[in-house]
């Protein structure tokens, strides 16, 4: 992908180069500027044409555990980075929250090293399906067997207003708070379906939503220039 920018940024400064010569020479048969464009369009639509080819070669549906969607119903869209895992149980819906990431880290590919897959940053919000009132959890997976998500801030709120505030308190760290308590929503979260299961979907899901919208980047991408 870095390749593919770099030719992008390289054939357009040869075409904008090429575009300056033509303007001091005086051709003014056919304006420069599309004689131009139309030069470096070619060269980026090549470009990404050999990478859409290579990707949609590569590219393989995620290992996924399917128990997850039996309790809960997956929720994406073309061109969108967010998803989510709905489900609705005891008059409360329930939404777990992620956006796409990369699936390798540039600065370990840089030093030489064996690429992890980062952890990818998730909400958990159960909410009142009548009043607004709810409770969000902020967590990130890890890596292990035993408990493959940490909790970061556990925010609490009275009604939509509150909840999407910017400046609403987003509650302790979940650390600082009283061990009884941690447990206790440990166990709560378990009830609602945060397993590891739903950690690996996540982790799976983040990479995999990166990957089929850069396909979809490179193939509009493309298409526009061709038009």
């Amino acid at each position: 992908m870095l390749a593919l920018r770099g030719a992008v940024r390289a054939a357009s400064r040869r075409g904008l180069d090429a575009c300056g010569a033509r303007a001091a020479a005086g051709a003014w048969a056919r304006p420069p500027a599309a004689r131009c464009f139309g030069g470096a369009a070619s060269k980026v639509v090549n470009t990404l044409q050999a990478e859409l080819k290579h990707e949609q070669e590569q590219y393989t549906k995620p290992d996924v555990p399917k128990a997850v969607l039996d309790k809960f119903k997956l929720v994406e869209k073309d061109g969108d980075v967010n998803m989510m895992l709905e489900r609705e149980m005891g008059g409360k819906m329930i939404r777990i929250e992620w956006q796409i990431k990369s699936p390798f880290d540039p600065d370990e590919d840089m030093e030489g090293g064996e690429a992890e897959s980062a952890p990818t940053d998730f909400s958990v919000t159960v909410e009142d399906k009548s009043g607004g009132a709810g409770i969000c959890f902020y967590c990130s997976t890890q890596t292990g067997e035993d408990h493959r998500y940490v909790l970061g801030n556990v925010k609490s709120f009275a009604n939509a207003e509150e909840k999407d505030s910017i400046s609403g308190y987003n509650g302790p760290d979940f650390e600082d708070i009283d061990d009884k308590l941690q447990e206790a929503f440990d166990e709560y979260l378990a009830e609602l379906g945060m397993n590891n299961d739903v950690c690996d979907f996540v982790d799976a899901m983040a990479e995999d939503k990166e990957q089929r919208e850069y396909i979809r980047w490179l193939k509009l991408s493309k298409e526009f220039l061709e038009s």
